[in-house]
């Protein structure tokens, strides 16, 4: 047999969010709910901690999640990654497992005990789940389950002890009497049942008098009469809590901001002022890098060593190399190789390549563009759907008019060692030859042959210009003679 299932009740309605959004949907800290809660599980996979005698598997334990009949977007999010089970109408928890009976009895081989887990409760931790793993295994009671000590216990059911400490009952809170009322013990929805007797006693829960609906913790109380002593695993509250409305959503955000950021520095990641850094879980960030206040990363991003971010940068699913400064930028899906240099101000756009030792300034702009190694574009200037070679110098204001009404952009092409002026507009599709130079002001809407200076508007080539040979040094400039340039960078 199978060591083990998972199955995630997700049927809620949710209808404290007040959303449109299934709850289990709503992102924390970049990741549905659901997706924290189904990651825990993953990380089960077989090893010596939470493998039993002849299990060799390195796969993790299947996983059931149930939904409502309305839950496509939910089934459509998580495709691939779960199985899925139908409750038909929301009549309680010990109902949402019977209708996940048909889907966990089907799996090859079939599970011996299984994991049933609340999907708003997504601050549960793998190691949490081990813990309650290893307390079913050493017990002979059918189940086990998780407690979390609350001072305030208000809407959660308690867990009623005997005069020996063993429990008897758990209660949910709308059936509680004045002393239940009082226990801080409370039950956290969190529990491990051998399957067989699960599917045994499960239609045995008869309906609640009060609420209508069939509770999965009256299998708490049929197995304390039975006699068995049933294990519980001590949790903190801020592992097991569950996420019923957005201020609770609010206070989980939190708590999953501070793991990630405390695991990010101990990894040898410096991050200035926590309070003010958001950092999802899914982000990447390499040692000795320093994350200035105010910065938001999130998504797919990755960010090498010895980065310098922020403050007030905004990075999203971008790929950032080793030694990068990024100061109050936003960049979206963008790619920088090492040593690059971004701001303030500048905006890379989803496609922006930025090569080695690239020198981004003050609100610059690219979009779906590659920019060459040691190309230097300080500030003012617009670059889109262009390729820019090596060494290049783009003076304030040049842009690359891409745009013509029609639906395909229209391309630039500057090549290696070429200088463009202050104001030069690139009516695409052109060329800029190698070592080309354009002058201030110029509207370039034909190519420019390499080596050659065009001015004006549209601009016309008026004489070669010298390019330094490799090995060459440069002339002195002559003392009345203005500098090559003025007026750009």
């Amino acid at each position: 047999m199978r060591g083990f299932a998972a199955l995630v009740l997700a049927a809620g309605k949710g209808t404290r969010m007040r959303s449109r959004l299934p709850k289990v949907l709503h992102p924390l800290a970049g990741r549905p709910l659901l997706e924290h809660t189904l990651t825990a599980i993953e990380g089960l996979a077989t090893n010596s901690e939470t493998s039993a005698p002849g299990e060799a598997s390195d796969d993790p334990p299947p996983i059931v999640v149930v939904v409502s009949q309305d839950a496509d977007s939910i089934r459509s999010a998580f495709a691939g990654r779960c199985l899925f089970a139908t409750q038909s109408a929301q009549l309680g928890t010990a109902d949402a497992v019977l209708a996940a009976q048909p889907t966990l009895s089907s799996l090859s081989p079939s599970p011996a005990y299984t994991l049933i887990l609340p999907g708003d409760a997504p601050l549960l931790t793998t190691k949490m789940l081990r813990s309650l793993l290893e307390a079913f295994r050493q017990s002979d009671s059918p189940l086990a389950l998780v407690s979390a000590q609350a001072p305030d216990p208000t809407g959660y059911g308690r867990v009623v002890r005997d005069e020996r400490g063993r429990i008897c009952a758990v209660v949910e809170e709308k059936d509680t009497s004045d002393w239940q009322r009082a226990i801080t013990e409370v039950n956290t929805s969190h529990y491990c049942i051998r399957t067989d007797w699960l599917w045994e006693h499960l239609p045995h829960v008869q309906r609640n008098a009060i609420s209508g609906e069939y509770y999965l913790v009256d299998l708490v109380e049929m197995a304390a009469k039975q006699g068995y002593t049933i294990p519980t695993v001590s949790a903190p509250l801020d592992e097991v809590m569950g996420v019923n409305d957005r201020v609770q959503l609010a206070q989980a955000e939190s708590l999953v901001r501070r793991r990630i950021l405390e695991r990010l520095m101990l990894s040898g990641v410096t991050i200035i002022d926590p309070a003010s850094t958001f950092i999802a879980a899914s982000v990447k960030i390499g040692q000795d890098t320093v994350i200035h206040p105010f910065t938001t990363i999130s998504g797919s991003a990755t960010i090498g060593s010895e980065c310098v971010i922020g403050p007030h940068s905004v990075i999203r699913d971008s790929q950032i190399g080793n030694q990068c400064e990024i100061v109050g930028s936003w960049l979206e899906e963008a790619t920088l190789e090492a040593n690059v240099h971004v701001g303030p101000m500048s905006h890379l756009r989803p496609g922006a390549h930025l090569a080695t030792n690239v020198h981004l300034g003050n609100y610059a702009e690219v979009k779906k563009s590659f920019i060459g190694a040691g190309t230097q574009m300080h500030h003012f200037s617009y670059m889109g759907d262009a390729t820019v070679g090596e060494n290049v110098n783009i003076g304030a204001g040049a842009i690359t008019c891409n745009y013509d009404g029609t639906p395909i952009k229209k391309k630039t092409l500057i090549e290696d060692g070429a200088s463009v002026g202050s104001d030069t507009l690139f009516i695409a599709p052109v060329t800029m030859g190698q070592g080309a130079t354009t002058g201030a002001g110029a509207v370039v809407n034909h190519d420019v042959a390499p080596g050659t200076l065009v001015v004006g508007m549209p601009a016309r080539p008026i004489r070669r210009v010298h390019t330094k040979q490799e090995g060459e040094s440069t002339p002195p400039t002559p003392p009345d003679a203005p500098a090559r340039g003025e007026g750009e960078e």
